[in-house]
């Protein structure tokens, strides 16, 4: 479309969200998914005949790659008739909203997820989006809103000798990377243990670290409001099963968005696998050894399986499953010079790596569509972008008095790393770290648009 009908799109979906934002900043701390009426949901003349998730099915028992849960109330089989239009209108509206035109490829026919999204990581347009506002369980998903919170609070060679203390809180049946107490860990590889394993201890750990689990659920809350994720409320750090802890597709993808702008996040999302310490023992001659086993990350679409191919262009972000979720995943993907955000919540249709496979078929069709369809919205930026952009005397990336737009590591201008690996890695792959600059362009009144490139992975792998 013509730069100057764009800008005016862009302008008026800001100020729905930031309006929406303020009618929805009251705590969620009872906001569980719980029954709510059925609604027409009948589409719109632009929206397309994609399949709605039957409710015969129900989600599977907890598998690796997420916490696992003592079962809670499941949520609503059909989603609430009035959900949250941050980002836009129809994103608020039940249903799959897309703007099929000429040229533009059809749905993948066969989708049976409750909720899910396909957006531009870079500009933020959200190219299409099924019930995109609906809050559900959010598994281990909601581990990319704990690191994002807590990544910037520990450097790499911290260490901590675990207690007995800090791994109480685990959930029975969680998903482990095999921590032991009385042993010394790295913040490295307790983040290894997170984003490969999705260990729920070295979860804990990191919190016990960061002034205990209540603390660090606080900070949680309060960074998710801040990134204008309204719809998510954490009650454990780790997504385990708890009443009243949701999310939505749309806000996973918004704090995905926000971690990837931090080069341990990245780094760490994108790591296919590695070394991580075991246990110190001594041996005949009394010499203390300590060992090492290798861990792989959870994601299939990065790591592949028997019945599913690494995704061409994958560079993370994070999958969950649980009882009461049903599996969850957030990806990142680049192709052609497009990078993709693609979120799916619950798929309906049984298989242990449906959720991937749901996934890689949006991110075949958002790779078709870019540059093609109009979209149906937008992922709004961090309230502190607003606020920076609104100072008097901001810089052209809108960074009053130095400060980052959106709490991000201020790396943008920093050059590339030509093969990044994770320390201690093994049978894993080398990435190039590609960053580009950043601008924010101040929009009339209250409204702003975010249109950033985000720094994200090259995708540059070469398995040993």
């Amino acid at each position: 479309m013509p730069a100057p009908t764009k800008t005016a799109r862009r302008s008026l979906l800001v100020t729905t969200a930031v309006l929406s934002s303020l009618a929805l900043t009251a705590p969620l701390s009872h906001a569980a998914p719980g029954p709510s009426p059925s609604t027409s949901g009948s589409p719109s003349p632009s929206t397309s005949g994609s399949p709605s998730p039957s409710t015969s099915g129900s989600p599977s028992s907890h598998a690796s790659g997420g916490p696992s849960g003592k079962p809670s109330a499941s949520p609503s089989v059909t989603p609430p008739a009035d959900m949250s239009t941050v980002g836009g209108e129809r994103l608020g509206r039940p249903g799959t909203q897309v703007n099929l035109a000429s040229g533009v490829p059809v749905l993948p026919k066969e989708l049976t997820a409750r909720s899910w999204i396909v957006s531009d990581a870079e500009s933020g347009d959200v190219l299409a989006a099924h019930n995109a506002h609906w809050r559900l369980p959010p598994a281990s998903t909601l581990k990319m809103l704990f690191a994002d919170t807590v990544l910037p609070k520990f450097t790499k060679t911290d260490t901590h000798k675990v207690v007995p203390s800090d791994l109480a809180g685990v959930g029975s049946g969680s998903s482990t990377v095999g921590i032991k107490e009385g042993e010394t860990y790295t913040v490295h590889d307790l983040w290894l243990g997170v984003f490969l394993r999705s260990g729920n201890d070295a979860v804990h750990v990191l919190s016990a670290m960061n002034d205990g689990v209540d603390n660090t659920v606080r900070q949680m809350n309060a960074h998710a409001e801040e990134l204008q994720a309204l719809d998510t409320h954490a009650v454990s750090p780790d997504g385990y099963d708890a009443p009243g802890q949701v999310s939505s597709a749309y806000d996973l993808s918004l704090i995905a968005r926000s971690g990837l702008q931090k080069k341990d996040f990245r780094e760490y999302c994108s790591t296919v696998s590695a070394k991580f310490p075991g246990s110190t023992t001594k041996n005949k001659k009394g010499k203390t050894t300590r060992g090492s086993f290798e861990i792989q990350n959870t994601n299939r679409l990065l790591t592949g399986d028997s019945d599913l191919s690494v995704y061409q262009g994958i560079a993370g972000v994070k999958n969950g499953n649980t009882t009461n979720a049903g599996a969850t995943f957030t990806g990142v993907a680049e192709r052609g010079g497009k990078v993709l955000l693609v979120t799916v919540m619950n798929p309906e249709k049984d298989g242990a790596n449906e959720v991937y496979k749901e996934t890689a078929q949006l991110f075949d069709w958002g790779f078709a569509a870019a540059g093609k369809v109009e979209p149906v919205g937008e992922l709004v930026p961090p309230r502190s972008a607003a606020r920076a952009s609104a100072q008097p005397g901001s810089d052209a990336s809108g960074e009053a008095g130095g400060a980052n737009a959106g709490g991000a590591e201020a790396d943008a201008g920093s050059k590339p790393v030509a093969s990044a690996t994770a320390e201690g890695g093994s049978g894993g792959m080398e990435i190039a770290l590609a960053v580009a600059s950043g601008v924010l362009a101040l929009l009339a009144g209250a409204a702003f648009l975010v249109n950033r490139r985000w720094p994200l992975p090259d995708l540059v792998r070469r398995r040993r």
